[in-house]
C-alpha cells in the first residue's frame, strides 16, 4: 500500500481515438513495435483500450494521452487526460 505522503505513479500512454460512439467513452488504439524472436523484425502490434471521456469532447481521429483509472466499468480503466495537437 501507498502511503498519503507517496503517490503511486499511474501508467501515460499515447494513442487515436478510433471510435466515438458511445457516450462517455471512446476507444483508443495504441501502436507498438515488437520483435519477431525468430526472424529478428519488427512489426506493428495494436492494443485497443476503452477510455473514459466525461464530457464527450474527443473525436475520432484525436491522438491523446490516456492514462491509468479505477474500474468504471467492465473493460474500462482508463481516461484520456488531454489532447495531442
Amino acid at each position: 500500500m501507498a502511503n498519503t505522503k507517496e503517490q503511486v505513479k499511474k501508467r501515460k500512454i499515447v494513442g487515436v481515438v478510433v471510435s466515438d460512439k458511445m457516450t462517455k467513452t471512446r476507444v483508443v488504439a495504441v501502436e507498438r513495435l515488437k520483435k519477431h524472436p525468430k526472424y529478428q523484425k519488427y512489426y506493428r502490434v495494436t492494443a485497443k483500450f476503452k477510455a473514459h471521456d466525461e464530457n464527450n469532447e474527443y473525436k475520432a481521429g484525436d491522438k491523446v494521452t490516456i492514462e491509468e483509472a479505477r474500474p468504471m466499468s467492465k473493460e474500462k480503466r482508463w481516461k484520456i487526460v488531454n489532447k495531442i495537437a
